[in-house]
C-alpha cells in the first residue's frame, strides 16, 4: 500500500476509482499478454507478503529474506523497504513464474493480488488517515483492461481473495508512515534499534523466537491469552509485532505490552 503525500498529483499514476465506481478487467491464459507483467518488476513486499510466501514455499522467513529479497533505502525514507529479487535471466522474470503461470498464486503478494489496482493512503499532519486512494493503472501492454468483466473495489477484493491481505497491508502503513522521519535518535536506519524493528516487521519467525526464547517476557508483560495466540497464529503475531514496534521505537502506549516493574 502506497503512502501518498498530501500534495501528490496522482493524475499521472492512473485513474482514480471510488468504492462504487465500476471498472473492466480480467486476466486469464486467453489474453495475449498473459504473464507479461511478471517480468522486470520493482515489486515491494510488505510484512504479510513474506508470511504468506514463506508458508507456501515451506521455508522460514529468514530463509525467504536471504534468498528472495533485497533491502533498499528510498531517498525520502528512514527505514529500508524490501524488494523481491528477480531471476537472473534475460527477461528478469519473477522467481515464481513458471510455464504454467504463478507457482505461488494462492499466496501471492498483495500488490500482485490487487493488480491492476493500486491502493494508497494519505495521512494528515497528525498522522490520521485523510483519504484512501485507489488507482486503476494497468500498463500499456495489458490486454486485460479490454475484457468485459466489470468489478468494483469490493468485488475485485473478494474475487482476488484480497480482503485480509488488504487489511494487513493497511496495518503496516499505520507503522510505515513514521519512517518518513528520522526516529532513530542518531543511530540511523541501519542501527541496532532499526535492525530490531526490521526483524519484528519482516522476519516473523525470528521475532517469535525472540519473544519466547529470550528475556523478552521477563522484561515485558504480555497477557497469557495473547501469548497463546501469537505462538501459532502468524497474523496475530504480526499485529503483535506492529504494536511492539510502536511501543519500542516510537513510545506509543499499548494495552497489550507493558514493561514489568
Amino acid at each position: 500500500m502506497k503512502i501518498f503525500e498530501k500534495n501528490n498529483d496522482l493524475s499521472h499514476r492512473g485513474t482514480q476509482i471510488k468504492n462504487d465506481t465500476g471498472f473492466f478487467f480480467d486476466c486469464h491464459p486467453g489474453v495475449t499478454c498473459f504473464n507479461k507483467c511478471c517480468r522486470n518488476l520493482n515489486l515491494y513486499l510488505y510484512p504479510h507478503d513474506i508470511i504468506m510466501l514463506r508458508k507456501k514455499l515451506g521455508i522460514s522467513s529468514g530463509e525467504f529474506i536471504e534468498n528472495y529479497t533485497e533491502a533498499v533505502l528510498p531517498k525520502d525514507r528512514y527505514f529500508p523497504e524490501v524488494l523481491l529479487k528477480m531471476s537472473d535471466n534475460e527477461e528478469q522474470t519473477c522467481p515464481f513464474l513458471t510455464d504454467k503461470g504463478c507457482s505461488v498464486y494462492t499466496h501471492r503478494p498483495d500488490s500482485c493480488r490487487n493488480f491492476p489496482v493500486e491502493h494508497g493512503v494519505k495521512y494528515n499532519d497528525k498522522g490520521k488517515v485523510e483519504d484512501h486512494i485507489h488507482l486503476f493503472r494497468p500498463p500499456e501492454f495489458c490486454q486485460g483492461r479490454f475484457e468485459k468483466k466489470e468489478h468494483t473495489l469490493s468485488s475485485w477484493a473478494k474475487d482476488q481473495d484480497a480482503v485480509i491481505t488488504n487489511k494487513m497491508t493497511f496495518l503496516w502503513s499505520e507503522t510505515a508512515k513514521y519512517f518518513y522521519s528520522d526516529i532513530w535518535g542518531g543511530e540511523g536506519p541501519y542501527g541496532k534499534k532499526a535492525k530490531m524493528v526490521f526483524m519484528a516487521a519482516y522476519n516473523i519467525d525470528s521475532f517469535r523466537d525472540f519473544v519466547f526464547n529470550s528475556s523478552f517476557l521477563k522484561r515485558y508483560k504480555v497477557k497469557k491469552n495473547i501469548q497463546m495466540k501469537i505462538r501459532i497464529d502468524d497474523e496475530a503475531m504480526l499485529k503483535f509485532a506492529l504494536e511492539w514496534i510502536g511501543f519500542f521505537a516510537l513510545g506509543i502506549k499499548t494495552d497489550i505490552i507493558r514493561i514489568k516493574q
